[in-house]
């Protein structure tokens, strides 16, 4: 199968392509492994090849998308026998002893693992740049970044390697490499697709696993692979009435969408990301939906204090995990990761659990939204990507070093302003996702804007928990009015030629 061929296909097609015997799941594979080796060198997306493993293997012949290559996240999407490393030179030993859910369920579904794509450390930026790999690249413009912390897959689906790429998303991980690479990304409700067996409910339920694609059946079809609880889940959530490749397929009906531009934190908002809400909100109106401006009546720095106070106790914790098990030293973390993992260790237990029990406001401030509107529309991310190295400026790392001598000194950080200086050094560029994720219901960035200079740009659209159904119907119906998936025919025929 020649590359160019292979790259006009998503994961469906290919899929098909195979079972009726038009091509061969080697030769797929062997035009995935093609288009890696010519453009992973610019993009860094992948981390861990497992090409010749790959190839050497018997190809599945049962399943959903038996044959079509996959790459996992290297972030909790273990591998038997394979290490995960969660992007941080801590668990650089990490070999799993067995196959989390997702992988077990992907293999099942007759998919064949290609290796596994950068993250930055644990998974904690909105940006993929590791100190164990480097910075990844965003293949629409080498210079920015693909986003994070499911950067590398959103890359590697962007730039052709593979049609559809394993994301999870406990702030926004899947929903903002997915607009900033111009994919389809959805992350779905709290318990739709087991973290076990290793977690119950990973980030205590504020993330989901799932894939970043560039189509939206394939997105459908991988849920249907992926969904169902199993053995010793915290939860069981009910089953859509049909499978949702069927269900995306129907119409979505007349909805009311609620639709914002403003940032909950009141931080600044591009005027692209504003201008991609607006040009949907014509799209929607002329699909027959009824659009207005309403938002989710919530405090948004604290729904931001309640989002750090999770980010502090999960470094903390695994970073004591990387300690007990790997044996690592401070120095094996980056600085971030320790300033963040310190405020953990001195965040009294109280605060914890009562920023975790605020959670429930947030989700019954969404729920009364509901009652009013179907969906909300609103940008995915509140800026465009960041350049390579941005983001690691002398002022936020001045502002580590302070909050570090403050925690040395034993000041009471927890609870003043130099915190909420934090929340807007880490989520002012991306303050839409975060609500997603606190109250456990599904969401979607959708690719439906570029800018005069060809990047992408992603809204975001969200609803009741259990609501995948109508949000893949909707987006079935946006990629229909507006298809995006023609852009990539431009990327693919440039790529590496011009960016690399």
């Amino acid at each position: 199968m020649k590359q160019s061929e292979y790259l006009r296909y998503d994961a469906t097609a290919l899929a098909d392509l195979i079972r009726r015997g038009e091509v061969t799941s080697r030769e797929v594979c062997e035009a995935a492994v093609e288009r890696a080796t010519s453009v992973n060198g610019s993009l860094n997306a992948i981390c861990f090849p497992q090409f010749s493993e790959a190839l050497a293997q018997g190809f599945p012949e049962q399943g959903a998308f038996a044959g079509v290559p996959l790459l996992l996240k290297d972030l909790a999407q273990e591998q038997s026998g394979q290490p995960c490393t969660f992007g941080s030179r801590s668990f650089k030993n990490n070999i799993a002893a067995q196959d989390s859910e997702f992988v077990s369920r992907a293999r099942e579904g007759g998919l064949v693992f290609l290796g596994r794509t950068a993250t930055p450390e644990f998974g904690l930026k909105a940006i993929t740049e590791s100190e164990l790999w480097g910075p990844s690249r965003n293949p629409w413009n080498t210079d920015l970044t693909p986003g994070g912390s499911s950067g590398g897959s959103g890359a590697a689906v962007a730039a052709g390697i593979v049609p559809m790429a394993g994301a999870n998303d406990g702030g926004g991980s899947i929903r903002i490499p997915a607009a900033y690479n111009g994919l389809f990304g959805l992350k779905p409700s709290r318990g739709r697709i087991s973290s076990g067996p290793l977690m119950g409910e990973s980030w205590t339920g504020a993330s989901a696993d799932h894939v970043v694609t560039r189509t939206v059946r394939d997105s459908a079809g991988m849920l249907d692979v992926l969904s169902g609880n199993a053995c010793g889940d915290p939860f069981v959530i009910p089953e859509p009435g049909s499978a949702f490749a069927d269900l995306m397929q129907q119409s979505p009906g007349s909805l009311k969408i609620g639709v914002f531009t403003s940032s909950p934190f009141d931080t600044e908002v591009a005027p692209e990301c504003v201008a991609a809400v607006e040009e949907t909100a014509r799209i929607l109106e002329n699909l027959g939906h009824k659009v207005e401006y309403a938002r989710p009546e919530f405090d948004g720095m604290a729904l931001a204090r309640c989002y750090l106070g999770l980010y502090f106790g999960e470094v903390s914790a695994m970073m004591a995990k990387a300690k007990a098990q790997f044996g690592a030293a401070d120095s094996d973390f980056e600085l971030d990761t320790r300033l963040i993992g310190m405020l953990g260790n001195t965040m009294p237990l109280s605060d914890y659990v009562l920023r975790r029990q605020q959670w429930n406001e947030f989700a019954r401030s969404l729920g009364a939204f509901f009652r009013g509107y179907d969906l909300y529309l609103c940008p995915t991310t509140g800026q465009m990507p960041a350049r390579i190295g941005e983001l690691e400026t002398p002022a936020h790392l001045k502002l580590a070093a302070k909050l570090m001598l403050g925690l040395k000194a034993g000041k009471m950080l927890h609870r003043s302003g130099q915190v909420d200086q934090m929340v807007m050094e880490n989520l002012a560029r991306t303050p839409f996702t975060q609500l997603a994720n606190l109250t456990g219901t599904p969401a979607m960035s959708v690719p439906l804007h570029w800018t005069a200079g060809g990047l992408p740009v992603g809204v975001q659209l969200g609803a009741p928990h259990g609501g995948e159904g109508v949000l893949l119907q909707l987006a079935a119906q946006l990629e229909e009015a507006a298809p995006w998936f023609g852009y990539f025919e431009r990327l693919d025929n440039a790529f590496p030629a011009e960016n690399g």
